[in-house]
């Protein structure tokens, strides 16, 4: 495989012409997140189904993107990246086609689980792609790319959802995606030649039951917490089965480990700034998702009264600032380390947090947009550096591993920041007199301002920049630390 080994000023053309066909398939899949998020209400009646069971289209996707990505590490050491790339674009475009032709919410609900089996792999492969193929002092600014994907693609998935609702059938959505997905999988068979080493290392089948009772029960838990009696199953009980399960499955990895055929290595959580970078990005998807797209959509519309529309509009400023930072905030990384970006991105987030907490129901909505544009800028400035520092600590045959950490992090977090706040936002409203929404809305922006202040303190964690040319100097082929104490591992394996 084609290997970061160039030390020159530039990259080779194509491994960049693979990065950009990874992240256009990679735009276009995580897209399909929320892009059928506006017309659920239409759904409900056009399908003759419930809310609750609608809203599966969702929570299925979800759920599906949960379970599949711990075993991608796996994966991406059994296959080479040019199979794995063509399974996923091939599984998303027979997803796409079967909701595109589905009659009945059934199908539609398989088509969408194809889907994200599709969606699962693509972000770790992207992210191990980058490790491998662009060398140490160009990495930041292409991962800062990746951080427009991961951002970005969510955040208008319902703007374009309703622009096509508002005129078209609902199965349109995935009518307009479908030739994007063929495209990318025909361009994939004829420009993606990247190979690499695989492992023929057998798989574990314990594990994987493990894992799909461990992640699948808390993604599930902690999606439907704030449902009440809507759940099929109950949250608090998938959360008990999935601790027992992800508890089991950690004692099992560990001992795969010694014989390396763990399904998900967790070597990884050896090395203290990969920890840090995952704490820290755990805290910001919790804000992410549970504050800036779930509850400051509520309060707009909940407490200060507007429309939809204007909703939309009024976030579309913050997601477009998000993602214009990416690419410069990449190549700022390359020269000064993540430290000096991401401690002002944590203070910035607990301030916005804090003064949407202060924000009530006479608030001007130029406000509201102003220190939402002042959230999506501080996310920006820790989203890259920490993805990149995050992987760069490691060595290369832990990439794969390390990348399907992160992301299976990202989807817990997420989702365990919806249900918190969500759930936070209820009980105030239950006990407050006046306006319920805004009492509860208050202290649900309060519980994150508190979430903002951890990440300010473990924000101080992050190591400065290398003195070396490589982040991950200092590692040999077995994940051990040969000599850089910045990186000395928290626990021993």
């Amino acid at each position: 495989m084609t290997g970061p080994s160039g030390t020159g000023q530039r990259t080779d053309a194509r491994p960049m012409v693979i990065i950009m066909t990874l992240v256009v398939s990679a735009f276009v899949m995580i897209l399909n997140e929320t892009i059928l998020s506006v017309a659920l209400p239409h759904l409900t009646g056009d399908l003759g189904v419930s809310a609750t069971t609608v809203q599966w289209l969702t929570s299925g996707f979800l759920l599906t993107m949960g379970v599949v990505i711990p075993t991608t590490g796996y994966i991406l050491n059994r296959f080479t990246p040019r199979q794995v790339f063509l399974a996923a674009m091939t599984l998303f475009s027979l997803g796409t086609l079967i909701c595109a032709l589905s009659p009945g919410f059934t199908l539609l609900l398989v088509g969408r689980i194809v889907q994200a089996t599709g969606t699962a792999v693509m972000i770790p492969l992207l992210m191990t792609s980058v490790m491998r193929l662009i060398p140490p002092e160009r990495r930041g600014a292409t991962m800062g790319t990746i951080s427009i994907v991961i951002a970005v693609a969510p955040a208008v998935g319902p703007t374009i959802g309703g622009l096509i609702l508002a005129s078209l059938d609902w199965r349109w959505m995935f009518w307009s995606v479908l030739p994007l997905s063929v495209a990318a999988l025909l361009v994939g068979v004829v420009l993606f030649r990247l190979s690499g080493e695989t492992r023929r290392t057998p798989l574990d089948l314990l594990s994987v039951v493990l894992s799909f009772f461990a992640f699948g029960g808390i993604v599930y838990g902690l999606s439907t917490l704030g449902h009440g009696g809507g759940a099929v199953i109950p949250p608090w009980a998938a959360l008990v089965v999935g601790a027992v399960a992800l508890t089991t499955f950690v004692l099992r990895q560990r001992q795969l480990q010694r014989s390396e055929s763990a399904l998900l290595d967790l070597r990884p959580f050896g090395h203290r700034q990969f920890v840090i970078a995952i704490v820290l990005s755990a805290l910001l998807f919790m804000s992410l998702l549970g504050a800036g797209a779930i509850l400051l959509p509520i309060y707009l519309q909940n407490v200060l009264g507007v429309s939809a529309a204007t909703t939309g509009l009024a976030v579309l400023p913050g997601g477009l600032v998000l993602g214009f930072m990416g690419r410069p905030v990449g190549r700022l990384f390359d020269r000064v380390g993540a430290r000096p970006l991401v401690i002002p991105g944590a203070v910035g987030l607990a301030t916005s947090m804090w003064l949407l907490a202060l924000l009530g129901a006479g608030a001007a909505l130029w406000m509201v947009i102003a220190v939402h544009i002042l959230l999506m800028a501080s996310l920006g400035l820790m989203m890259t550096p920490l993805l990149t520092e995050g992987l760069a600590v490691l060595p290369e045959n832990l990439y794969s591993h390390g990348s399907a950490i992160l992301t299976t992090l990202q989807q817990v977090a997420g989702a365990a920041g919806t249900a918190g706040f969500v759930t936070i936002a209820a009980i105030g409203s239950a006990n407050a007199a006046g306006t319920p929404d805004a009492a509860g809305l208050r202290l649900a922006f309060m519980a994150a301002g508190v979430i903002g202040l951890i990440a300010v303190g473990v924000s101080f964690m992050v190591r400065r920049k290398p003195a070396g040319d490589s982040p991950s100097e200092g590692t040999d082929s077995t994940g051990e630390l040969a000599g850089d104490t910045s990186s000395t591992p928290v626990a021993g394996r």
